[in-house]
């Protein structure tokens, strides 16, 4: 391994992957070596905030000698493609969220990864927030007894916002680089749950176009059933103006709900009492503030994903979010969108 372990930059197309490397320009154990974008302006311009090269070719990144990992953050349809052939250059891999747009993708990445021995890990964000790894953390101590239900609720404003709807950003909202916006962002929110609860076995599902007619949909609303019955609600919306997205966990025990968390809550006044994750005990007065920090905006837990992935390949140790975590994502995602077109619940595991 090179004293400083070489990143590559495949596409800059999601606007993460700035967070990202605004993070590992100031890593002492790491740098940003090149970038291909196939937008050059866009591409040369990020090369030159970075202080790093850029090509034309995403051959150059991907073969480059002093590269050791790539980060795949161009349009979601195109992910199988750069993974699979970041995977037989040997390269380690930091792939944008969603995986892919079908199973059999997810698939194709899983094993090129697993044939080329290189390590893998998905972006996937919410795992690297306080207050979720502070419930995950309650969930296995047992505090809350038999989980019941957890409802995730998932909001952006981003069909709002005209710069997402018609400038570069607007591949999110193309169907066949990015499906939908319920894949687009409803996909943290089911990594989120199956990292909380397990693997779900049935959806039921409604999603559709409410407020707006510029994506392939707009809101979307899923309930996923566990097999010893915990259910799970998700809730999601590209067109809030302002919200407070939350997650509540309810057990017989003790319940635990999280809130200002995500982008519209912290980008908008709070009140000076408000507390980020609270706990009730069955055998306990009240609700108990666990002293979380609220952050400042989501973009702090955007820019705790690289950390991690670094650390994965100078300790050689598991990549924190694995590819079947991704595919599992894209699973929940998929079924969702499945039991809203046929108006029926759906059984996991789906057909590849």
């Amino acid at each position: 391994m090179l004293a400083k372990i070489g990143v590559g930059v495949v596409s800059f197309a999601h606007g993460h992957v700035n967070a990202y490397c605004n993070q590992i320009v100031n890593f002492d154990d790491a740098q940003v070596v090149t970038c291909w974008d196939d937008n050059q302006e866009r591409g040369k311009a990020a090369a030159d905030k970075f202080g790093m090269a850029y090509s034309p070719h995403v051959e150059d990144v991907i073969h480059h000698p002093e590269i050791e990992a790539v980060i795949v953050t161009c349009e979601t349809n195109r992910h199988a493609e750069m993974v699979v052939a970041a995977a037989e250059a040997g390269k380690n891999i930091l792939c944008q969220k969603p995986m892919a747009l079908t199973l059999a993708d997810c698939d194709r990445m899983i094993e090129a990864v697993e044939k080329a021995g290189v390590k893998f890990m998905m972006a996937h964000q919410m795992r690297h927030d306080p207050a979720n790894l502070k419930m995950k953390e309650i969930i296995q101590s047992g505090t809350l007894g038999r989980i019941g239900l957890l409802r995730r609720r998932h909001c952006i404003p981003a069909l709002f916002n005209q710069d997402f709807v018609t400038g570069p950003s607007k591949w999110h909202i193309d169907p066949e680089k990015n499906m939908g916006m319920f894949m687009d962002d409803a996909s943290h929110a089911t990594d989120f749950i199956h990292w909380m609860l397990g693997r779900p076995v049935s959806v039921m599902a409604e999603i559709d176009n409410v407020l707006t007619d510029v994506a392939p949909d707009d809101s979307g609303i899923a309930i996923y059933r566990f097999e010893e019955g915990t259910m799970s609600v998700l809730i999601n919306t590209s067109v809030t103006l302002a919200g407070e997205n939350t997650t509540e966990i309810y057990g017989d025990q003790g319940v635990v709900i999280q809130n200002y968390g995500d982008g519209p809550s912290t980008s908008l006044p709070r009140p000076d009492n408000a507390v980020a994750v609270k706990l009730y005990q069955r055998d306990q007065q009240g609700w108990e503030d666990l002293g979380i920090p609220i952050p400042d905006s989501h973009g702090e837990r955007i820019a705790n994903v690289p950390r991690p992935f670094i650390d994965c390949l100078k300790n050689d140790s598991n990549p924190l979010v694995t590819g079947m975590d991704g595919r599992l994502a894209v699973e929940m995602v998929l079924g969702a969108y499945q039991s809203a077109a046929e108006g029926k619940r759906v059984q996991f595991p789906l057909p590849s």
